[in-house]
């Protein structure tokens, strides 16, 4: 077994990241980092669980809701697909879409969260 680690040898393989896949894998991080975060400190501060059951409530309330619903989705999206798949045995391949679905809405929202942070920080 041959060890690579600070040499450069053309036989051991390198492994680089692209700065566009690095950024987008910060963003998608971001993005589901930033939905649990919301959805606990919705539950904290409401004593409800935060799910998209908020926007049928009708008025101010679902009006309100709407960012928080938005923002959180990822999460709820991938706890209802994890709760359906352990309680109803919901096949593998909705799980696979639905977490496809919440990683790339999770990448747009990082990718909001983060401009907002660069814009905020003046940087």
């Amino acid at each position: 077994m041959r060890h690579c680690a600070g040499v450069v040898d053309p036989g051991c393989p390198v492994v680089s990241l692209e700065p566009a896949a690095l950024e987008a894998l910060r963003s998608l991080v971001i993005g589901f980092a930033f939905a649990g975060l919301l959805a606990s400190a919705f539950e904290l501060f409401t004593a409800r669980r935060a799910d998209f059951a908020l926007l049928q409530s009708g008025g101010m309330a679902a009006v309100a809701s709407v960012p928080v619903v938005v923002f959180s989705a990822p999460f709820l999206i991938l706890r209802n697909t994890v709760r359906g798949r352990r309680i109803e045995g919901r096949p593998f391949v909705f799980v696979m879409l639905a977490s496809m679905i919440a990683s790339v809405w999770s990448m747009a929202c990082g990718r909001l969260v983060l401009d907002m942070l660069q814009f905020l920080g003046g940087a």
